[in-house]
């Protein structure tokens, strides 16, 4: 008897600690500040990509759905859109407060669901929030014109209005971040949000949910539909397509960022893209190697290499190449271990899925096949789990080889040899891509130089790590339109009016 007892209060301690870690961990959408069921009452699962065990279901919802959403954000806009801006600063100053006090259960979650080292999910849970606390800033920065008009009867004044209705559409490898930055800019002007996340990773997205439940938001003003990858294009082109909705923010694939530029043509959408990028980083003889090193190693492996600004192609003189290659391949053997990312001495995950997977290895196989010199890696690592690639560097890269021209998405280096600056340059600028770029110099007249004839939107100069709140983030070319983050942020979510006040 005394032993059922004790088992029993072992089973419910259990239940109580697992309550407390899934607090903020919802199984249902968020619509209009209901949490809510899928219509058809149809669910998807939430795998975790370490062990592939199921975390959660969550709704399945269809364009019915996200119609609701749609609506409830357009009823919140007519009065959220006339709030002053003090008072949309202090509901997003609460935001970033109760994001803050749950920092480490939402860590859990995005590691859960995502596959990103513990440590690394709190930092990302950081730097989203920070676009939260800086957007309460902004609200009260957003600023209007006094015109000197050419008639002396008349005043000429410029104003910012929200644009609307916004439809979030957001990627599986940033799961808070990607939402913060677009919805604390979105609100902070005055608009109300529908945001879809990734399939991969919807748990997050919902914790936000529940946070500006905590907050204090008035409902529909931030509204969550989950979906599974069969209802997802459907639910995008209607985001896309409804009249009710005036702009669209996305971040993710080049493909699907034209598909939803097509979409939102229609109805002349405001539109921000946030797409596919092809970094180059490039070693020049003059840079400090242990720097630029350290660099690679940052930009390159951070979430497994699966970031849109993770350099993909290293770009190294020749007087200094070998030297390069051999330091980065020591750093990588000593430094990355794989394992389950909850335990902080693995600091390098697996893969998001299966798709991704298949991808780097074909990509990696392809590179081999045609050549290529394998220092270190090169396999799965099934042992360690089901979605695991080794980190794997690569030289004798050739221009045939997909690693040359393609976005990897993963744990994979790749290092070309160059002579000249001008070879370095010409081999940096042709890609369709343009988000980030990287370069290490310590010759100044290089620095000026090469930081303007890269043809990308973000550069870093001996700086691995170049996102922050307070800088535009955004790319040229197919990488994408508009900018995110900084003052400039806003600006996406705003249009400006023209007052002319006549007979004065």
């Amino acid at each position: 008897m005394l032993c059922h007892l004790t088992a029993r209060r072992v089973f419910i301690f259990k239940q109580f600690m697992a309550a407390r870690y899934l607090s903020l961990v919802q199984e249902k959408a968020f619509v209009n500040g209901v949490w809510t069921e899928a219509k058809s009452g149809t669910t998807f699962d939430v795998v975790n990509p370490y062990n592939q065990s199921v975390v959660a279901k969550v709704p399945d919802m269809s364009t019915g759905d996200a119609e609701k959403a749609i609506n409830s954000a357009y009823e919140a806009f007519r009065t959220w859109q006339n709030v002053p801006a003090k008072e949309r600063s202090s509901l997003l100053r609460k935001w970033y407060q109760v994001v803050d006090s749950n920092k480490e259960e939402l860590a859990k979650i995005i590691t859960a669901e995502s596959g990103k080292p513990l440590k690394e999910a709190l930092n990302e849970v950081l730097y989203g929030n920070s676009f939260i606390e800086w957007f309460s800033e902004e609200a009260r920065r957003i600023h209007g014109e006094i015109i000197e008009s050419p008639v002396g009867t008349r005043e000429i004044m410029v104003v910012k209005q929200p644009i609307g209705v916004v439809g979030l559409i957001t990627p599986w490898n940033f799961p808070i971040a990607m939402i913060t930055r677009k919805a604390g800019a979105a609100l902070a002007a005055g608009c109300t949000c529908v945001v879809k996340p990734a399939e991969d990773t919807p748990l997050t997205a919902l914790a936000l949910a529940k946070l500006t439940e905590e907050a204090g938001f008035p409902k529909g003003l931030f509204n969550v539909v989950t979906c599974s990858r069969d209802n997802a294009p459907a639910v995008g082109k209607l985001i896309c397509e409804s009249p009710k909705v005036a702009g669209i923010s996305f971040t993710g694939s080049t493909n699907v960022g034209k598909l939803l530029y097509k979409q939102c043509a229609q109805g002349v959408k405001r539109i921000g893209l946030e797409l596919g990028g092809n970094a180059p980083f490039i070693v020049f003889d003059s840079a400090d190697i242990q720097k630029a090193v350290g660099g690679a190693m940052a930009s390159k492996f951070r979430n497994c290499g699966q970031t849109c600004v993770s350099a993909n192609r290293f770009l190294v003189q020749e007087n200094v190449f070998d030297q390069f290659v051999s330091m980065l391949k020591q750093e990588m053997v000593q430094q990355l271990r794989l394992g389950d990312t909850t335990k902080p001495e693995n600091n390098l995950g697996p893969l998001i899925n299966q798709p991704q997977l298949e991808k780097v290895e074909s990509i990696v196989k392809d590179a081999l096949q045609k050549g290529a010199n394998l220092h270190v890696g090169g396999n799965r690592a099934s042992s360690v789990g089901p979605l695991f690639y080794e980190p794997t560097l690569l030289t004798g890269i050739t221009p045939d080889m997909r690693c040359y021209n393609e976005e990897i998405f993963g744990p994979v280096v790749t290092v070309i040899k160059f002579k000249s600056e001008e070879e370095a340059l010409d081999i940096a600028n042709n890609t369709h891509s343009g988000l980030a770029g990287y370069f290490y110099s310590s010759n100044m007249a290089q620095v000026r130089r090469v930081a303007k004839q890269l043809c990308v939107g973000m550069v870093g100069i001996n700086e691995g790590i170049i996102s922050t709140a307070e800088a535009p983030f955004g790319g040229v070319k197919e990488s994408g339109i508009g900018r995110e983050g900084s003052h400039h942020g806003i600006d996406e979510y705003t249009f400006i009016k023209y007052l002319c006040v006549g007979n004065l």
